[in-house]
């Protein structure tokens, strides 16, 4: 399937694209609310000020996507790859990021707020200025990356059982 085709299916009403294969394409600015795209492959992909609220991408490959201003707000990321991806300025409020990969990512700015970030992995990740209030940090890999600049402790957040070693805090 091609960016005209899914972009045509969707505005007529389809939401169910799981599996999907759309590495590398520019969906930036698309409206892509309550989106089914479990499995897909979006690696690569240009992903700038979409609109994937509410979308389940349970299991997609976004590594190295660009998500620079993307609303993902009660996104379902379970498991998600988004290694190596830009999500600076993204609304990540209300999500589930359990498991996911987010290696080596940049939230820089970017609203993570009530997420849960069960057993992550957040290596090397940059959450420089992320507001983290009321982000659930449980059993996740933060190593190697900066979080004293990040909003965490504020409002309700908590880390246990975190490995740390080499974290900023």
């Amino acid at each position: 399937m091609n960016v005209r085709e899914f972009l045509r299916e969707y505005s007529r009403g389809d939401r169910n694209f799981a599996g999907v294969i759309l590495h590398g394409t520019d969906l930036s600015h698309c409206q892509l609310s309550d989106i089914d795209l479990r499995q897909a492959d979006l690696s690569g992909a240009n992903l700038r000020g979409a609109d994937l609220s509410q979308a389940n991408l349970r299991y997609a490959n976004l590594a190295k996507a660009d998500l620079t201003q993307a609303v993902l707000s009660g996104a379902q990321l379970e498991e998600v790859n988004l290694a190596g991806a830009v999500l600076t300025g993204a609304k990540l409020d209300g999500t589930s990021l359990i498991r996911a990969d987010l290696q080596l990512a940049d939230f820089t700015q970017a609203d993570l707020q009530g997420a849960n970030l069960s057993d992550a992995n957040l290596y090397r990740a940059n959450l420089h200025q992320a507001n983290l209030d009321g982000t659930c940090i449980e059993g996740v890999n933060v190593a190697g990356f900066d979080v004293s600049t990040a909003a965490i402790a504020s409002k309700g957040s908590h880390v246990v059982a975190a490995a740390m070693s080499r974290a900023r805090v």
